[in-house]
């Protein structure tokens, strides 16, 4: 019969070490030994039983007793076949004595054998647990660094120490990027309060003042349009899910064209397009005109009234490319390495800084940045040739459809416009 527990009565908790690992090891280790030793004790037990006869003494038998032909009486006498069986019978007995006996104490034994050895097991676990734990959002800076043997455990901690220097890294990045964004955006900020505050606050302000006032707003505030949007292109594409389609390289070279065609006239400047048709990739097409795009844009804005820019697209082994190059003032070694950098400015911006703020036009200092971004997500490549005063030609590299991504290897290092 079985007896139901009575309803809203809850069986009382195990203690918290039960449903530990360490536990389940050890009862693990436990019971594998304790089977293992069973099955020798059994079948060592089973081969003496099948192997004699056993049997206690039941029957005895009356004989003379004769010394020196005198009898002395009768004594009991057994026959040798009831000694032999006897002696085998006691022989079991003591053998499965012996084996409950062994049985019971390598069950203790081996409980507290597996606790020690699961726990020296587990120490490494333990080490990755308090370190952990110890990590904060604010401070990534601990690291496991497990010693010994390099076995699972220590490829497991090296996995998170791993994983630990791409989130410093990438929560390094972020506190940089809104740093520099917050003082990016305090600028334009303040320009459009002091302008506002002079124009609402001064009683003779007449009409051309605050037509005045109106343009530096309306300057500030597109500024402060284009840092959003280039913020936002930046977020986007480190999104993980993205619509990757077939793109057409030479669509979206000739699309950026068209786009800057108008610009580069009024500036004074050409576009040469070397153009090569056919070239696909799986891709996200706007990001990549985007890309391009913002390449154009620096060209039109550095190269030199009368030069011109080319833009051109092909393939190098298993690579595509697409590249712009100008005749501007060129980078110095020391800038080149950090002028993918957010919110970077070198030397070269110098000589358009003032007439991009007359116009307007200031730069957010993230379309480098952003092509780098966007060339990565796509698993490509940029590359830089560039020397002062001889312009500088900027190429995305990316793998070819079929070419296996990552395992592409590394792109050419020259410079497809010669």
């Amino acid at each position: 019969m079985r007896v139901r527990r009575p309803h809203g009565v809850r069986r009382p908790p195990l203690p918290g070490f039960v449903h530990s690992i360490r536990f389940r090891l050890t009862v693990l280790y436990s019971t594998l030994l304790f089977a293992v030793t069973a099955l020798v004790l059994g079948g060592t037990y089973l081969a003496v039983a099948r192997s004699t006869e056993a049997q206690p003494i039941t029957e005895t038998y009356q004989a003379e007793k004769y010394v020196g032909g005198v009898r002395f009486g009768d004594v009991e006498v057994v026959k040798v076949q009831q000694v032999e069986q006897a002696v085998n019978y006691e022989t079991r007995r003591t053998l499965r004595n012996y084996s409950f006996g062994t049985l019971g104490g390598l069950l203790v034994a081996s409980l507290g054998i597996g606790w020690v050895l699961s726990g020296r097991a587990l120490k490494p676990v333990r080490a990755i647990a308090r370190t952990t734990e110890e990590i904060q959002a604010t401070d990534l800076s601990r690291r496991i660094r497990l010693s010994g043997p390099r076995d699972e455990l220590r490829e497991l901690a090296d996995t998170v120490d791993s994983m630990l220097d791409r989130l410093d890294s990438a929560f390094q990045a972020q506190r940089r990027l809104i740093d520099d964004a917050s003082h990016e955006l305090r600028s334009p900020l303040a320009i459009i309060r002091a302008n506002l505050d002079t124009v609402l606050s001064a009683p003779d302000a007449d009409e051309p003042d605050r037509r005045r006032a109106v343009d530096v707003v309306d300057r500030a505030t597109t500024r402060m349009t284009r840092l959003v949007e280039d913020l936002l292109a930046t977020a986007r594409r480190s999104a993980p899910a993205l619509d990757d389609a077939d793109v057409d390289l030479a669509a979206v070279a000739h699309e950026s064209v068209e786009e800057f065609g108008s610009l580069a006239s009024v500036r004074g400047l050409s576009l040469e397009p070397r153009i090569r048709d056919g070239l696909v990739l799986i891709g996200d097409h706007d990001a990549l005109r985007r890309a391009v795009g913002n390449l154009l844009s620096n060209a039109v804005r550095l190269a030199p009234e009368g030069s011109a820019i080319t833009i051109g697209t092909g393939v190098a082994g298993s690579w595509l490319w697409v590249a712009v190059g100008d005749a501007g003032p060129g980078l110095a070694p020391h800038e080149q390495d950090r002028v993918f950098d957010r919110f970077y400015r070198g030397a070269r911006d110098r000589r358009t800084r003032d007439r991009d703020r007359a116009t307007g036009d200031r730069r957010t200092g993230l379309g480098l940045a952003i092509v780098r971004q966007i060339v990565e997500t796509h698993q490509g490549q940029v590359r830089l040739f560039s020397a002062e005063g001889e312009g500088s030609t900027f190429v995305l590299w990316f793998p070819a459809e079929g070419s296996g991504g990552a395992q592409a290897g590394t792109p050419p290092e020259t410079n497809p416009l010669g």
